[in-house]
Order: C-alpha cells, then sequence, then structure tokens
C-alpha cells in the first residue's frame, strides 16, 4: 500500500494559524500520511518540489479584510507556473482558516482555496462533519462549532496569543487532516488500479 503524501501549504501572521497547521499535520500523520509542513512566507525552491510532489495539498491562511492574508495572495500568485504546467492537476486539495470573529468572512477565504485549486484543476476535499454547536444541547467544544462545511474554521480571540486557539477548533483541523490523508490514499490507490 502506498503511503500518501499531504502538504500543508500555509502562512500564519500571529501564530494562531500555524497552531491549526500544526494539528492538520498530526491529523493527516495520524492517518498514516507522509506530511510536509511548508511556510508560504518563506517558501524555498525546495519546497515548491515538495508541494508538487505531493498527492494533496492544504491550503491555510488568517482571513484578513475577508480574505486571504497577503503572504498567501503572493504564493497563489507564483504558483501560476504550476498552473501553466498542470504541475498539481488533479491532487487533493482542502483548506483552513482563522480569524478573530466568530464568521470573520472566512468563508470568503475558504471560497479564495477552492477557486486557487479548481484553476490548478485539483479535486476539493470538504470538512465531511456536521455543525456543531447549533442546539441547546450542543456546545462550543463540539467539532465544527462554527459549522463550517468548505474547511476547517477557527475563532482566536485577538487579545490572545496562539495559545489561545479554541481546543475543538484544533480538534476540527487534526479531523480536516485525517480526512485529507484518507481521502488520498484512496485516490492513490484508485489511481494505482486504473
Amino acid at each position: 500500500m502506498t503511503t500518501p503524501v499531504v502538504s500543508i501549504a500555509y502562512h500564519s501572521g500571529f501564530g494562531h494559524t500555524a497552531v491549526l497547521a500544526e494539528a492538520v499535520r498530526a491529523g493527516a500523520a495520524d492517518a498514516g500520511a507522509t506530511v510536509h509542513l511548508v511556510d508560504v512566507g518563506q517558501i524555498t525552491d525546495e519546497q515548491w518540489e515538495l508541494l508538487d510532489a505531493s498527492d494533496a495539498i492544504v491550503f491555510g491562511s488568517p482571513t484578513y479584510m475577508g480574505t486571504a492574508s497577503g503572504a498567501f495572495h503572493t504564493f497563489a500568485e507564483a504558483s501560476s507556473k504550476r498552473w501553466f504546467t498542470r504541475a498539481w492537476q488533479d491532487k487533493l486539495a482542502a483548506g483552513f482558516t482563522n480569524s478573530a470573529s466568530k464568521s470573520g468572512d472566512k468563508l470568503h477565504t475558504l471560497q479564495f482555496f477552492t477557486v486557487l485549486a479548481a484553476q490548478h484543476g485539483m479535486h476539493w476535499v470538504g470538512l465531511g462533519l456536521m455543525p456543531g454547536w447549533n442546539s441547546s444541547t450542543a456546545s462550543e467544544n463540539d467539532l465544527n462549532r462554527l459549522g463550517f462545511f468548505l474547511g476547517a474554521a477557527a475563532q482566536s480571540n485577538n487579545d490572545q496569543g496562539p495559545e489561545g486557539v479554541h481546543k475543538a477548533d484544533i480538534a476540527t483541523a487534526e479531523h480536516l487532516g485525517r480526512r485529507v490523508a484518507e481521502q488520498a490514499r484512496i485516490f492513490v490507490a484508485g489511481r494505482a488500479a486504473a
């Protein structure tokens, strides 16, 4: 059985998104994937090659002013070299984001990631969880407590550092990592069988 390779291409402005990237990494590794963390704010040629060789790429960024960070946008624009050669065609893709507000226009960041993935010809993997914390018997400690379907979304208070990332959001990011790794394993096995 081939071990899937999952890379997490992320930017973190104040450390909150890095906590989520590490959670995605842990979930994917727990599911048996080989995982690479790539900080797109200081990406190297070797890291571009890691992304090219991956079965799945998970995009991550804080949501600033309703979209991904400037550093992530710079990475996305630089990925056009891969677009020209179709280097990421038929890879899996997923995403996660964080902002201080419960909504904070995080959906727009996740949608930005899906369009980026679609332009590269990638296949999007959603969160695969029902929403949590949406009934009188629910709790802020539920997985997917903010109720996103497209990817993992987290809320971190703007007066707290990375230690303030909510445990349920960390667990949701771990779930995303496991899901991507599991889907990548199926995808790789299917490609090998075809």
